[in-house]
């Protein structure tokens, strides 16, 4: 499977079989992610697309029995930065997003490196407590 077949999928149908676990665990690629984050601040605003988000992908990692790759600071900041290119963007759909804001798909880590400064991938309170930026807020 090639990660980019959540494209196979329309934006109601991702995020519905995303959010039923029903999505094959292949299709969860980077780039879904970044997709579903902005399905779902298109659909219900940054504030509840946080939520969303944090619940859907602890429950999908969850149902793959892979409970330890959820970090609540990394999805939530996800969201915001995603929120934050959506703000500036010219474009109105996912695909011309990605193509204004190609550093979301090829460079993440160091955009979220930019506001923290230490490692929030791996760091233990990271995963389970939201950590405000240290260096830029959001």
């Amino acid at each position: 499977m090639k990660t980019k077949d959540h494209w196979s999928l329309t934006d109601q149908e991702f995020e519905s079989q995303f959010e039923n676990y029903t999505l094959k665990p292949g299709m969860f690629s980077h780039e879904a992610h970044i997709r579903l984050a902005y399905i779902h601040i298109n659909k219900y605003g940054s504030e509840k697309a946080e939520t969303n988000m944090c619940d859907q992908i602890k429950g999908f990692a969850g149902s793959l029995g892979d409970t330890d790759k959820f970090n609540l600071t990394v999805t939530i900041a996800a969201v915001k930065t995603v929120n934050h290119f959506m703000n500036k963007a010219s474009s109105d759909n996912f695909k011309d997003f990605i193509q204004e804001f190609p550093e979301l798909i090829s460079n993440f880590k160091d955009l979220l490196w930019r506001h923290y400064g230490y490692n929030i991938f791996s760091d233990k309170k990271a995963k389970v407590e939201y950590q405000e930026p240290s260096l830029i807020p959001f």
